[in-house]
């Protein structure tokens, strides 16, 4: 008997485990579709499992909310894939730490920037639009914002650990001035209204972080 329940526990399924990831991504893709077109509030977890394809309970198993859904794609949008690997863990941050060159740097720092902002800040600006009506939008705009924080103060004190940062620019003022430059409302003036590409709004913070801080 011991032997049987030792031979269940160690059952693996890997087909099934595969199909799991692969809705999983599917409710992700069509929530940040539908969000994007139609807006917080107007998308509603029924859209998003009707899109992927899946029941609506399995939206909430997963994602728990509209809110949970909502985070976890802009999270899945800021690093580009939904792997469980920490933030600080990820290749452009360990490839930026190890640069030896600071105001290199902080330009590799705005052409990531670049990069990311096409997926992640139309997102995230719906969710800032849609905070002061829903509580849930409220949450996560907040996480975001708590989060990128944490980011920022992180890259500041590495650059102060490195002995990059300027005499007299303190590790908050280095927190405040990445947080600033590293935002969806700065990436929405320039590149949106202004009409910038994403090239020159990434060229700009980096030369904007290396006058500010070197």
């Amino acid at each position: 008997m011991p032997d049987a329940v030792k031979s269940k526990r160690r059952y693996h399924a890997p087909r099934r485990e595969e199909q799991a990831r692969r809705s999983r991504r599917d409710m992700l893709d069509a929530g940040h579709r539908l969000f994007l077109e139609h807006g917080y509030a107007a998308t509603t977890v029924g859209m998003v499992a009707a899109q992927a394809g899946v029941a609506i309970q399995t939206v909430y198993k997963i994602f728990g909310n509209k809110a949970g859904l909502v985070k976890a794609i802009v999270d899945v949008a800021i690093v580009g894939d939904d792997e469980p690997v920490p933030m600080m863990q990820r290749e452009f941050v360990r490839k930026n730490q190890a640069e030896p060159d600071p105001a290199q740097k902080l330009r590799d720092f705005g052409a990531h920037l670049a990069a990311v902002a096409p997926r992640v800040n139309a997102l995230a600006l719906v969710v800032r639009d849609a905070a002061a009506a829903d509580p849930g939008a409220a949450d996560v705009w907040h996480q975001l914002q708590t989060e990128r924080l944490t980011g920022m103060t992180a890259f500041a004190q590495h650059l102060r650990e490195s002995r990059h940062l300027r005499t007299g620019v303190t590790v908050d003022e280095a927190r405040d001035v990445l947080w600033t430059h590293s935002s969806a409302e700065l990436w929405d003036l320039l590149v949106n209204r202004r009409g910038w590409s994403n090239k020159r709004y990434g060229r700009w913070i980096g030369n904007q972080l290396v006058a500010a801080l070197l």
